[in-house]
């Protein structure tokens, strides 16, 4: 059954409640500090209260919504063969320790002693867990593949928890893991994982992209992130409308571009670089705007200094940024060295640092192949006009910071910088944990093989606070069907009114027997408040029973859009299911 087919569902919870029976504490002004929609209106509606910093209490309503989306993933992932378990959060160090992710991570992981004095950790992520079941349990290829998946909650000890629950630092995640006996079974898991979440994201209402990912502290190989549109989001990814590349932009690659030159400046067919006398213009945008040039025609050159190889120069064009990332996949740790340190090897105070004369390995940015540019020249007050990047770069590699506007990779079309929500991640483990932790499985042949793996992960606040951050107007939420609180709100207009409030219990009744899940607002308050409330909800389908009770008419508004219309009551389970289908 497709997406499409699933969009009006019957309910797993339960299908009734009244408003005045149910905690739902709406509140007319936004938290204090909030900045993401999400936050403001998921507080605002009564579904989270913050306990701790990035720490939250999820009330009646924004539970229904999590256990909605709980269902949703929960059936899809059986849908590609999910066996389901449940993994502690409370971890001895050992397995950690085993992996080399105890050295690895840093203040992240939350780590304490027991009373016995033994190092445990609040787990973020379970591949440990996974892989120290799998060394005890799997010892043939006649039990692969498996694919294990939970849902559970994760800590993380988030330095700058923010914008609601889009960063925290207590979390519920559903993560899941592939055991293959080799590299092709596992991209035939990969891609059941790709169908489904492509599946999940779309029942839930939500616009996510799959874009090529840096693995991260996961580490293996291929990864790939699922990104949300949204101006909330702390991701940037770039991506080509023209041929569809996407990428995070922690490992994007633009294409070739020509690379700037000014004959004015370089000094045209001069043999060599020149000197310039620029005095105390040591920032690029100084030194271009004394020159009358643009930046991206200046050479910009930095020392670093690698933990495994020492000092290095680095070159980019003026115009770009060092991504920090690519430059580690390279050289390893570094970090940038000290003014006393570029002294030394350079002989001269940042700003005026350059590559022609030094002594240290140069590593440059593909940008700047085969152009000729402005640089430092290792002289007080001084540049060089003429340097030709090719003759003092020694290796060239991507090193800069894709951003919109680049050259696509794939076509040279123009790439788009959008901001996004990391909503899920997808990572090709390989036997990253299973050699080190000894999973191993006896292949055909009797021969002792580690365990191929995957693991696959998705937020499931991250997708509640994505979808609020994608369906929402000035009133309030525009819940997707799937996951709303509730499928339908009723509302009487006046709780009094003996025709009104006899309809209204009517169609509570005949709404909830067909499946419906019902919110009904039978509280004795004025209709402009239970109208706020019901769409800062935002459930997608509201009814209000008013003046035309007598005639068993009803008004049936859909929340996404606003569009309303009569409805006869003998008709109006039809229409609500007919809206949930649209909606």
């Amino acid at each position: 059954m497709g997406a499409g087919a699933r969009r009006y569902e019957r309910s797993s919870l339960e299908p009734r409640l009244r408003a005045s029976q149910l905690l739902l504490p709406t509140v007319k002004e936004d938290p204090a500090g909030a900045e993401a929609v999400s936050h403001k209106l998921m507080v605002r509606a009564g579904l989270i209260r913050q306990l701790a910093a990035g720490v939250y209490v999820f009330l009646p309503a924004g539970w229904r919504v999590m256990r909605k989306i709980e269902a949703v993933i929960r059936e899809e992932m059986e849908a590609i063969g999910g066996q389901e378990m449940l993994y502690p959060v409370v971890n001895p160090a050992e397995i950690w320790q085993q992996s080399g992710r105890w050295q690895t991570i840093g203040e992240e992981l939350f780590r304490f002693k027991d009373r016995k004095g033994a190092d445990m950790v609040l787990a973020m992520t379970h591949e440990e867990v996974v892989t120290w079941l799998a060394a005890r349990e799997i010892h043939s290829y006649k039990q692969l593949p498996q694919l294990w998946f939970h849902i559970q909650t994760k800590e993380r000890d988030e330095a700058r928890p923010k914008s609601g629950l889009l960063r925290v630092r207590e979390f519920i995640m559903k993560d899941s893991y592939s055991l293959d006996a080799d590299f092709a079974a596992l991209q035939r898991s990969y891609d059941k994982h790709i169908a489904a979440y492509d599946r999940i994201f779309a029942r839930c209402g939500v616009n996510a992209r799959r874009v090529l990912s840096d693995p991260g502290m996961m580490g293996g190989g291929i990864s790939h992130e699922y990104m949300a549109p949204s101006e909330a989001g702390e991701d940037e990814i770039v991506l080509c409308q023209k041929c569809g590349y996407a990428a995070n932009v922690d490992l994007a690659v633009a294409g070739p571009e020509p690379a700037g030159a000014a004959a004015a400046v370089t000094g045209g067919g001069q043999e060599g670089p020149r000197e310039i006398h620029t005095p105390g213009m040591r920032t690029i945008d100084d030194v271009a705007a004394f020159l009358g040039i643009e930046p991206r025609e200046l050479m910009k050159s930095l020392v670093v200094v690698s933990q495994e190889s020492g000092p290095l120069l680095v070159a980019l064009r003026g115009d770009r940024d060092l991504h920090e990332g690519k430059l580690r996949r390279i050289v390893g740790e570094f970090r940038l060295a000290t003014p006393d340190e570029v002294v030394a090897a350079q002989g001269v105070q940042p700003g005026f640092v350059g590559p022609v004369g030094t002594s240290l390995p140069v590593l440059g940015d593909e940008a700047l192949r085969g152009g000729v540019f402005t640089g430092g020249a290792n002289r007080a007050d001084y540049h060089l006009a003429g340097i030709s990047a090719d003759q003092v770069v020694g290796e060239y590699h991507d090193l800069r910071l894709v951003r919109g506007g680049d050259p696509c990779p794939e076509c040279g079309g123009p790439l788009a910088g959008e901001r996004v929500i990391e909503v899920g991640n997808i990572f090709q483990l390989g036997t990253k944990y299973s050699r080190p932790m000894g999973a191993t499985f006896s292949d055909e042949q009797g021969v002792e093989r580690d365990i191929v793996m995957g693991s696959y992960g998705i937020g499931l606040e991250r997708i509640a606070a994505t979808a609020v951050e994608q369906h929402h107007d000035e009133h309030g939420i525009c819940w997707p069907a799937a996951i709303a609180p509730f499928q339908v709100h009723l509302l009487v207009v006046r709780a009094a009114d003996p025709s009104q409030a006899a309809l209204a219990e009517e169609l509570y009744a005949t709404l909830a027997e067909r499946g419906l899940d019902v919110l009904f607002d039978d509280r004795d308050l004025s209709a402009g408040v239970k109208f706020k409330d019901a769409d800062l909800l935002g459930c997608p389908v509201q009814v209000v029973v008013g003046k035309r009770a007598a005639e068993r008419m009803v008004e049936l508004k859909r929340r996404a859009g606003g569009d309303r219309r009569d409805v006869a009551a003998d008709d109006l389970a039809a229409a609500v299911a007919a809206a949930l289908g649209a909606s």
